[in-house]
């Protein structure tokens, strides 16, 4: 990535829920894959109480690089809530988010930052930019998640073209976003950020989904619901919205 003049600054917020088995190697893999950049960088760790000594592990890095971070919850979840905690404890210009489960390529986050460089809005990883990015998914799991993207199109501005509007790896301008008050609860950031936020300019670069390669999927009954309730209230939102805007 040609950032030599790229001024801006990044936080990386990375939620962790016992992540203790993946949470090194992708630390590890962060850091190396910025390593082409000259950017300016804070990875931020946000544990919601882990039982499984992810915070030792990121404790461990810590001592060898003070670009990395680590804010502990206690008593509060959802994923939401997370990265917004972490984004609120950084000045920096760019604001972004990664799971922490190996299932987002690392190495993907120079092409998110070379498109904001060149003016975009926001960056988003996104798995169905291309053919293929949710292969080895079953074929309900897959079902489920393109139902739930097909849900947000009425959502979404006519002029804004995003394949993945529940991806949960993008970076934004915090300038976009500044002095909103987003839904702590919940998994889905990202479809809030595009509704609400001052988006003008979206950029996409696709990447094959991983799979989980430790760890329990955090997926659940309670993540559908609130699901359904941001789309709610979104959509309550967008029809009172001015034509204008």
């Amino acid at each position: 990535m040609g950032s030599k003049n790229f001024a801006a600054s990044l936080a990386l917020v990375i939620p962790t829920l016992n992540e203790a088995d993946n949470i090194g190697s992708l630390l590890d893999a962060i850091q190396h894959a910025l390593q082409s950049t000259d950017i300016r960088y804070t990875i931020i760790v946000v544990d919601d109480s882990s039982t499984d000594g992810t915070p030792h592990v990121v404790r461990k890095h810590m001592q060898r690089d003070d670009r990395i971070q680590l804010l502990e919850r206690s008593g509060k979840n959802g994923l939401a809530g997370a990265i917004l905690h972490g984004w609120a404890h950084s000045d920096a210009d760019l604001l972004g988010v990664m799971d922490a489960d190996l299932q987002h390529p690392p190495a993907l986050l120079p092409e998110l930052l070379l498109a904001l460089q060149a003016g975009a809005d926001i960056a988003i990883g996104s798995r169905y930019a291309r053919r293929n990015g949710v292969q080895g998914w079953n074929p309900v799991r897959a079902a489920i998640s393109r139902v739930s993207t097909l849900a947000t199109r009425p959502l979404l501005s006519k002029k804004l073209h995003v394949t993945d509007p529940m991806s949960g790896f993008f970076i934004v301008r915090r300038s976009c976003i500044d002095g909103i008050e987003f839904q702590t609860q919940g998994f889905k950031l990202l479809l809030e950020v595009l509704v609400r936020g001052q988006i003008r300019a979206v950029h996409e670069v696709p990447y094959q989904f991983g799979l989980r390669q430790a760890g329990k999927s955090k997926a659940s009954a309670a993540v559908a619901f609130h699901y359904l309730s941001l789309l709610g209230r979104l959509s309550r939102e967008v029809v009172l919205r001015p034509s204008s805007q």
